[in-house]
């Protein structure tokens, strides 16, 4: 099983992950934040990957850092757990419709982190959280996992859903780069040799 955990303290937050990138979808977590723990339930469960993550921060200033922050552990987490990268599949893609809703999310374990992000939202809140903060975790997930990832929302109207659609797009991409290919054995996917 590939596994990890991340433990982060700063002044801003304390926050603790583990993950099972072969797990079935079971998750725990409470950030604090309402609507950002639903969006990592909706990660874990379309992922398959176990999420277990605790977050303590500064939330009577804002929710900023608590949500990037989550954002930096889990991805440090499947960086660590993913280890280097040998018979995976490496890249993946996933269109995510939710009722008018439609988003492609792409991804590729390269190493070079990098965020195109392609998604507007016509509000400021989603519940409570602002939704210029979701830029900020997917951009934070996406440097500390080493991995580009592309996330465009192609139409839709109602801010819930294009949300949603972005990290469950996010979700299944995930699910199906880690996959161990058979084919091809434990071979890291590079003619580099590395990743």
């Amino acid at each position: 099983m590939r596994k990890a955990s991340v433990e982060r303290k700063t002044k801003e937050t304390q926050i603790k992950t583990s993950i099972n990138l072969d797990g079935t979808g079971k998750y725990n977590v409470t950030t604090g934040i309402g609507f950002l723990d639903h969006m990592l339930e909706q990660l874990s469960k379309h992922s398959l990957i176990d999420i277990d993550l605790e977050a303590k921060g500064d939330l009577h200033i804002d929710f900023h850092h608590t949500t990037e922050d989550s954002g930096i552990t889990i991805g440090l987490a499947v960086a660590k757990a993913i280890g280097d990268k040998a018979g995976i599949k490496r890249f993946a893609h996933s269109y995510i419709p939710m009722d008018e809703t439609l988003t492609r999310v792409s991804l590729d374990f390269s190493g070079r982190p990098y965020l195109i992000w392609k998604v507007e939202f016509n509000r400021d809140k989603i519940g409570d959280m602002d939704t210029e903060l979701f830029k900020e975790w997917f951009g934070a997930f996406a440097q500390a996992a080493g991995i580009t990832l592309h996330v465009e929302n192609l139409y839709g109207t109602n801010n819930h859903h294009i949300i949603e659609s972005c990290f469950k797009g996010l979700a299944k991409a995930l699910r199906f780069a880690t996959e161990i290919d058979d084919r091809a054995g434990n071979a890291i996917p590079s003619t580099k040799g590395t990743l």
